[in-house]
């Protein structure tokens, strides 16, 4: 009976991980990029998003001990974030109107470092909480240089509860230096390391949980 209990927490821990971890990202700053100021949410998105990424996989990979759990979980963040792009569809807005972000390479890179070094738990945290923070804000950019008219779109579907500050700008995705992307890369690499630490510290404190 103790096994079967035991075997049964850990399936049902391994879910509210992952839902519980999708709604931690998706409450990070602004989770979707809406064509109306994608470009003025950027650097938030990147800092907030690839932060946040990284604590939620790093946390679920190491309590299940599985390289590519971090891929699942950011498939399942992808998937959360088509149905809100039907939702918006649905309303009546243009399909162009909501821009999915591109969680699931990032998370791959994750998984790699984590295989590639044999499941180093210090490893992934230093090599692959790096990766994230730089290569995120990399395919979002590739991500958002291919809408097609934003601002356009922008002034063609004003949102009703789009606040003062969030109105839209210019994109300077040419100039790298100084940049929102360049920011964004920065920040986000500087802060991925410690935060995939603070997921790696609460995997240590859940085991010790089910094991108490």
């Amino acid at each position: 009976l103790m096994v079967w209990l035991r075997r049964t927490t850990h399936y049902l821990f391994i879910v509210v991980v992952a839902v519980n971890s999708t709604l931690l990202t998706t409450n990070a700053g602004d989770y979707i990029f809406y064509t109306d100021w994608a470009w003025t949410s950027f650097v938030v998105f990147s800092i907030s998003q690839s932060t946040m990424l990284v604590v939620g996989a790093i946390y679920y990979m190491l309590f299940t001990g599985v390289p590519g759990t971090a891929t699942y979980y950011a498939t399942i963040m992808t998937i959360y974030t088509w149905v809100a792009k039907g939702a918006w569809f649905a309303l009546g807005y243009p399909y162009d109107f909501v821009v999915v972000p591109v969680w699931t390479p990032s998370a791959m890179l994750l998984d790699l470092s984590y295989w590639a070094t044999r499941r180093n738990k210090h490893a992934a945290i230093l090599i692959g909480g790096t990766l994230v923070g730089m290569s995120l804000p990399v395919f979002n950019m590739i991500n958002l240089l291919l809408v097609r008219d934003p601002l356009e779109m922008a002034f063609k579907y004003p949102r009703p509860t789009l606040p003062p500050y969030m109105t839209p700008i210019e994109p300077q995705v040419g100039k790298f230096y100084n940049s929102p992307v360049a920011l964004g890369a920065d920040a986000g690499a500087v802060l991925c390391v410690p935060m995939a630490a603070l997921g790696a510290k609460l995997n240590t404190w859940t085991y010790r949980w089910m094991a108490a």
